[in-house]
């Protein structure tokens, strides 16, 4: 299996708000950057999303380090959270439901027969690559059409 390194980021402009995300993959001596952007969204449907995107632009079944500077993202993943929450109807501990349930369950669905260490690095410090996904979001957000009549999103399941 091809050994990968995979950075996400995602952003908000406002929370809920315009927001994007960004995808630097590296195998060997290629680089890969993505990015994307979305009117009405949260911060956190972004960085899952960076994830999701990361793992749609793999061809094949990998070993992936994958780096975030997301706890909400890498939280469940690391520590048996997401498994706990589907032996629980997607529920949390504290028996509330779990937001982005959607982008999850595609999470799960991409991530199956990869490889993967989950490695949180610190935002908006040293590491360029984080970095650089975190200013692909951003002009991503700068690409959107402005519109001031956006609608809050419903924020009860994000």
């Amino acid at each position: 299996m091809k050994d990968i390194e995979m950075y996400t980021d995602g952003a908000c402009s406002g929370n809920p708000g315009p927001g994007g995300w960004g995808v630097v993959l590296l195998y060997k001596e290629h680089k890969k950057e993505l990015s994307g952007a979305e009117d009405n969204t949260t911060n956190n449907r972004m960085e899952l999303l960076a994830i999701i995107k990361a793992f749609e632009a793999l061809k094949e079944k990998c070993n992936i380090k994958l780096y975030s500077d997301s706890s909400y993202a890498l939280n469940p993943l690391i520590q048996g959270w997401l498994t706990q929450w589907q032996m629980n109807n997607w529920r949390s501990l504290s028996k509330t439901p779990v937001k982005n349930v959607d982008l999850w369950e595609k999470l799960i669905d991409l991530m199956e027969g990869h490889n993967i260490e989950f490695i949180w690095v610190k935002g908006h410090a040293d590491n360029k690559y984080n970095n650089r996904c975190d200013e692909l979001a951003r002009k991503a957000i700068e690409s959107l059409p402005k519109n001031p009549e956006i609608i809050p999103p419903n924020t009860d399941n994000q």
